[in-house]
């Protein structure tokens, strides 16, 4: 028999969990919830840590958390501050005693570990974190600094070396400083003129807010609440990867309809555990992170990676932003998962600390992994599949404003990237090979990278089971019904394309010099001296392109027969309200091509993994839905680019509504 736990505000620590009698913390009632059971947690503030203590059982026999119907339910890893003494100015200081805290003081720990980047002279930044009125500060390094906080007017991109206007220059100048002794630990914090015991001012001080301590408690739902201030640690993928929020190495979880922000580094996590790895390189110094990372996966597979135990998660309809490395980020636990309808943003752009491991969406081993239908700005990267992205699908999403929508790196494929709005000055970047692009609008640079001193594995379709592991040689990729419009590598990068190590072009003219077919690329290989491995490293792989539009600079690979080029056009994303628009102005001769309804049957195999590009049950992928959702008809011919009716001329069409 299921029950129907409740939890309230001004419940009792001996209550029994009935409407009458709720209880007085979540973990109250996740202390005594089985499988089946449903917790209705009711309106108010709950600074906790939520730990379940066990799963469901299957799909239809989950433990369900859930804020009660069109009540706010709000669960902090923060504790507020009163108390605070003025200093001189805008200065004031509050000593709080490190009981508080229990084992986990954030103002001592480091964001540190594998990947993680301090530039020589740039001091170590930590996970604690100050907010005034829900807004977080910047933390420096001296108690000096707190008095006169510098102003910082704008950010570099420490990847593309973009340099960016901050938003909010003055927000830089709510800073903190923290000292810790024995047994307490004093802030000072510049609050800009505010008085923080009259403002709401908080300290995170949990590493989590709903997040198991042990594995596999499967099948729970997490539904309606406000998530937020975390002091979630550095998630790389050769490392334990905690979370605000996550299931920590289980499977069929849901996360749906929240508000999930704050987390000092990531915010959703369905990542790995420290068993199969956690940041050898950085505390062992002894090989490169890149072999630790190949032999977690081999390590994962002995404890059970396999879509029997692990992965299928569900994260939906949620708003994640203001994270300092990831909105969601995961390594071999977001195996065969989806993420679908959130609006992701904010995401590491305060650069208070920087690393390898960031963006909005970061994910490896991304197996038969479908992202779809998500709003991605304003993250300096808004996607990065890193690793194994095989059977993927990037589907149906909207990428603007970030200093670089979508990365695909050393991964083989096959992967599919369908119906986007790639629309920021960096739009896409190519280490890898064995992808298809298939009818997305593109506004920016491609950048196109063969990585041939990392070996990194592929799989048995729709399987975790390692097939074999080979060099990242480029090419092999696919691009059909394409709209390019544009593109500058020294907008997108800061630099041109002979500066930047790329190089980065508008449209596919990086892959000139590729085979045009396999057979093409057969014949190269034939013409080369005898031998066995050597005949291939120099040989590029086949490129197959047709029926793409080149407007405004952007340019065809040399081997597309058919491409349309075309004069001036353009192509924006314009966010009004809550809508979003995607305004064009395309010549009449955009209306020359219009293609049949593609499928994973009209797309050349991937040469490394031998797979086709498949729907998760082994049937060939279907690209029936344009980025509006509209539904293509079998028998009808559909434009360039992600809309099925785009056409010549100025049009405004609605591609997203909050």
């Amino acid at each position: 028999m299921t029950s129907v736990l409740h939890v309230a505000a001004t419940g009792a620590d001996d209550a029994d969990g009935s409407a009458e009698r709720p209880f007085r913390t979540i973990n109250l009632a996740a202390a005594v919830a089985q499988p089946g059971d449903t917790v209705v947690v009711h309106a108010g503030e709950y600074r906790e840590w939520v730990k379940p203590q066990r799963g469901g059982l299957s799909n239809t026999r989950r433990i369900t958390y859930e804020a009660a119907a069109g009540e706010h339910v709000v669960i902090k890893g923060s504790e507020r501050i009163t108390g605070w003494v003025g200093e001189a100015g805008s200065v004031w200081r509050a000593t709080v005693p490190n009981a508080m805290f229990g084992d986990f003081n954030p103002f001592t720990e480091e964001i540190a570990g594998d990947w993680i980047v301090y530039l020589p002279g740039n001091p170590r930044k930590h996970l604690g974190d100050v907010y005034l009125n829900g807004v977080s500060f910047y933390e420096v390094c001296s108690r000096a600094e707190v008095d006169a906080p510098p102003l910082r007017t704008e950010a570099v991109d420490d990847w593309t070396g973009v340099t960016s206007p901050i938003r909010d220059p003055k927000q830089t100048q709510f800073v903190w400083y923290a000292e810790v002794s024995a047994d307490e630990t004093t802030i000072w914090a510049n609050f800009q003129g505010a008085d923080p015991n009259a403002e709401l001012v908080e300290i995170n001080v949990r590493r989590a807010v709903f997040f198991p301590t042990e594995h596999h408690l499967d099948y729970i739902t997490v539904r309606g609440f406000e998530l937020c201030q975390a002091a979630s640690p550095w998630a790389p993928p050769t490392a334990d990867q905690p979370g605000l929020i996550g299931p920590n190495w289980a499977k069929g979880w849901v996360i749906e309809d929240n508000d999930i922000h704050d987390a000092k580094c990531s915010a959703v996590s369905i990542g790995k555990e420290a068993s199969t790895g956690h940041n050898y390189a950085t505390l062992r110094g002894d090989k490169p992170g890149y072999q630790y990372q190949l032999e977690s996966v081999f390590a994962a597979r002995s404890i059970g990676w396999d879509k029997e135990h692990i992965g299928s998660h569900v994260i939906r309809r949620n708003t994640i932003h203001d994270c300092g490395q990831n909105g969601v980020v995961g390594h071999l636990g977001c195996v065969f998962s989806t993420i679908e309808d959130n609006h992701i943003y904010n995401i590491a752009i305060k650069r208070e600390f920087y690393g390898y491991e960031i963006g909005g969406i970061k994910l490896h081993a991304a197996i038969d992994v479908t992202i779809r239908h998500n709003r991605i700005h304003d993250c300096t990267l808004g996607t990065w599949l890193d690793w194994q992205t095989q059977g993927t699908r990037i589907s149906r999403n909207l990428f603007h404003d970030n200093n670089r929508d979508l990365f695909v790196e050393v991964s083989h494929g096959p992967y599919l990237v369908e119906h986007n709005i790639l629309a920021s000055p960096a739009a896409v970047e190519l280490w890898s090979q064995g992808g298809a692009f298939v009818h997305n609008l593109i506004c920016g640079t491609v950048w196109l990278m063969p990585v041939m001193d990392r070996a990194t594995p592929y799989h048995r379709p729709h399987s975790t089971q390692v097939a074999g592991y080979a060099f990242i040689i480029g090419g092999d990729d696919r691009w059909i019904g394409n709209l390019f419009v544009g593109g500058d590598a020294a907008t997108a990068y800061g630099r041109t394309p002979e500066e930047h190590a790329g190089p980065a072009f508008a449209g596919t003219a990086g892959y000139d010099g590729y085979p045009a077919s396999f057979e093409e690329y057969l014949a190269r290989i034939a013409a080369q001296p005898p031998g066995d491995h050597q005949r291939f490293l120099n040989v590029k792989q086949p490129v197959y392109a047709r029926g793409n539009v080149y407007a405004s600079g952007a340019a065809p690979f040399a081997g597309e027969t058919d491409a349309l080029v075309l004069p001036a056009a353009a192509a924006s994303v314009v966010v009004e309200g809550d809508g979003v628009y995607l305004e064009t102005k395309l010549p009449v001769e955009f209306d020359r091509i219009s293609l049949d309804p593609i499928t994973g049957r009209d797309l050349e195999r991937v040469r490394f993994a031998d797979a086709n590009f498949e729907e998760p049950d082994g049937t060939p992928a279907v690209m029936d839905t344009d980025v509006t959702g509209e539904h293509k008809q079998r028998d009808r011919r559909s434009a360039a680019g992600p809309i099925v009716d785009l056409s010549s001329g100025s049009s405004r069409t609605r591609v997203w509504m909050s």
